[in-house]
């Protein structure tokens, strides 16, 4: 354990920079800046769809606050816990612990955030989750000082379910990220399925990061399904281009991506990804705030936002507006604020937190 906590500090030390300000001085005692880190996948399978662009959607929330919130500068840290739990509570606890930091942001995968969330728990800190989506986080590991923004393995789940199931009572199959998220969304599709009296005729698991998925592919061709989800988190683009070239479609195999984003579009294709259903929290073209704060990202990141990265830019801006209002950066006191205020801004129109700790908003 020791040499784990070891591996943190000096990961830790690494991976902190500031975004607004300079670099945290071990003089700048708690409580004179309102620091937020964001905690996230910076060079692994998610580091698209998170990363650099949660901390960039992180300091553009800061930037329309001046910087500064009644007399105390903003200050955005971040820190790669390489998808290992481990590493993501030992530079949690070294946030909470020596830098000061009020509230986390983003959060990276399922795993990471849950040991994350016992010492927000612990600490009275906010949590500002957004890449992770294990419904557990806002069920059985809820932390009244955290709010699960922008995607959870129950609503993604069901909601595609439901849109395919119905019109086709064909058996399914699932290639499943052998990690916390894709355990969930795997079992709440299934408890959906059956609600709808269609059969699961099988399932495989993939380790986290795989780039082969012949043979999990063909597993789902001999099983007989007619229906093949892909629920391989990070791997599902490249899990959908083995899949055609398999030709399973051309078999009368329908394939489903159980989460698919923008960034999953660029990588597949346009002439495999056409077609296919995409569920998703946020839109570039949703409406015109959002078109116009996706330029401004365009224009930092040569990329439009993912749902993650423009989740964490409206959780740090209705967190920074509820530290404003009450002119506090106590975790209860501002979660109280923050449920308290509807959730308008360029990712959300119309949200509000609920008491269990969700945002609700369209999908």
């Amino acid at each position: 354990m020791s040499e784990l906590r070891t591996l943190g500090h000096k990961l830790l030390l690494a991976a902190i920079v500031s975004g607004l300000v300079a670099p945290v001085a071990q003089a700048d005692i708690k409580g004179t800046a309102i620091r937020i880190g964001v905690l996230t996948d910076m060079s692994g399978p998610f580091a698209t769809a998170m990363g650099p662009g949660s901390v960039e959607a992180a300091k553009m929330a800061a930037e329309e606050f001046g910087g500064a919130i009644n007399g105390k500068a903003i200050q955005i840290l971040q820190a790669d816990h390489q998808n290992k739990p481990d590493v993501a509570s030992a530079l949690a606890r070294q946030w909470f612990d020596r830098d000061g930091v009020q509230a986390i942001a983003d959060g990276g995968t399922s795993a990471a955030a849950l040991a994350v969330q016992e010492l927000v728990r612990a600490n009275r800190r906010n949590f500002l989750i957004s890449g992770p989506g294990a419904a557990e986080l806002s069920d059985r590991a809820c932390a009244p000082t955290s709010v699960q923004w922008t995607q959870d393995s129950y609503s993604s789940a069901t909601a595609v379910v439901s849109a395919i199931a119905p019109a086709r009572k064909d058996s399914w199959f699932f290639i499943t990220a052998d990690y916390a998220y894709g355990h969930a969304v795997e079992a709440d599709a299934r408890a959906r399925l059956q609600q709808l009296g269609v059969k699961v005729a099988g399932s495989a698991k993939a380790a986290l990061g795989a780039s082969d998925f012949s043979a999990f592919l063909l597993q789902a061709q001999a099983s007989g399904a007619k229906v093949l989800a892909l629920n391989a988190a990070g791997g599902n683009a490249t899990a959908m281009k083995q899949a055609a070239e398999f030709g399973l479609a051309d078999q009368g195999m329908t394939i489903v991506p159980m989460s698919f984003q923008n960034v999953d579009i660029a990588a597949v294709g346009l002439p495999v990804a056409q077609h296919n259903l995409v569920l998703t929290s946020f839109f570039e073209d949703a409406s015109p705030a959002s078109r116009r704060w996706s330029d401004a990202f365009f224009k930092r990141m040569k990329s439009m936002p993912s749902q993650i990265q423009a989740g964490v830019y409206s959780a740090v801006r209705h967190y920074l507006q509820a530290v404003k209002d009450t002119d506090s950066d106590d975790g209860p006191t501002v979660m109280d604020r923050m449920k308290a205020t509807p959730v308008a801004d360029a990712y959300v129109q119309n949200g509000r937190i609920r008491d269990d700790q969700r945002l609700i908003r369209d999908l």
